[in-house]
């Protein structure tokens, strides 16, 4: 589903709560990467952060996902959050090897660097040395946490200054849904608890804006907040800009239907896009 240059897609590709309804009734582990390929083209890649999947299983998704579709993983947290970006030079030599059979068979978009809290404005050398380091080809996207990367002062500039000449997109994260929701259930809650909570400065400093939006469980509350996101789409297609976009919801257990309305309401702006795929979970079941 490569529409228009723009991708669509879930911080997963694996749950059994979509068994059914994105899924068919059937659908086994096995199976799921498959099925969620055939609707969506891209997913955010969580499990790199914990530790590296083996060369085999690298080989697997490759040949189980479908054609044109984009793995997005996040760097491993020994290079981001417990060495900061200091030396892991071999770590990440490994991250990039280990994911070279996806990108050789072009299944391998933006992997996204997502920094703590704590890497401020007096890191930003060490990030600039990082980035100029990683290969050339290698694409990715830079989230930050630090609160004076969202002040619109000096220090905000320069980080943007710093990816804007990288032509390095700025992770766009967005929990306005999340944090505007009841937390009257479990789920809410616990995502409200483990979610940042950032203003949100839409700007596309490379060629591949990367947003990544924290909705609530009930996809149709989450219109609102949708609606300016629209815009930005409609502006970057135009502009030739090849967007990613990840919907999230409380245990991602609603995701693919959030993403769906998302993108209904972006082809209803900009009918280009196409239209998505049936859902397996949704097709007639044979006999």
């Amino acid at each position: 589903m490569s529409l228009a240059r723009y991708h669509l897609g879930c911080p997963v590709w694996s749950n059994r709560d979509w068994v059914g309804k994105l899924f068919t009734a059937n659908a086994k582990p096995r199976d799921f990467l498959r099925q969620y390929s055939g609707v969506f083209d891209t997913v955010e890649g969580n499990n790199c952060f914990y530790g590296l999947p083996k060369p085999e299983t690298v080989l697997r998704w490759r040949d189980e996902a479908a054609p044109g579709f984009r793995f997005c993983f996040k760097f491993p947290r020994a290079i981001s959050h417990d060495r900061r970006l200091r030396e892991t030079a071999a770590a990440t030599t490994e991250f990039v090897e280990r994911l070279t059979p996806l990108a050789e068979a072009g299944r391998l978009g933006p992997s996204f660097l997502q920094l703590p809290p704590g890497f401020g404005p007096k890191d930003l050398a060490v990030l600039r040395d990082y980035l100029s380091a990683l290969p050339q080809d290698f694409q990715c996207a830079v989230e930050v946490r630090h609160p004076a990367f969202f002040a619109k002062g000096e220090e905000e500039r320069r980080l943007n200054r710093l990816l804007l000449e990288r032509g390095v997109d700025r992770v766009m994260l967005d929990s306005r849904a999340l944090f505007a929701a009841d937390p009257v259930d479990a789920d809410t809650r616990g995502a409200q608890d483990k979610k940042p909570r950032l203003p949100v400065h839409a700007i596309s400093l490379g060629s591949r804006p990367f947003i990544r939006f924290i909705g609530q469980g009930e996809p149709e509350l989450n219109r609102p907040f949708l609606e300016p996101w629209l815009d930005k789409l409609a502006l970057w297609l135009g502009e030739g800009r090849e967007p990613y976009v990840f919907m999230h919801t409380p245990n991602s257990r609603r995701a693919p239907e959030l993403a769906r309305l998302f993108h209904e309401l972006l082809r209803a702006r900009c009918p280009k896009v196409g239209s998505l795929p049936v859902w397996p979970g949704e097709l007639p079941v044979a006999g």
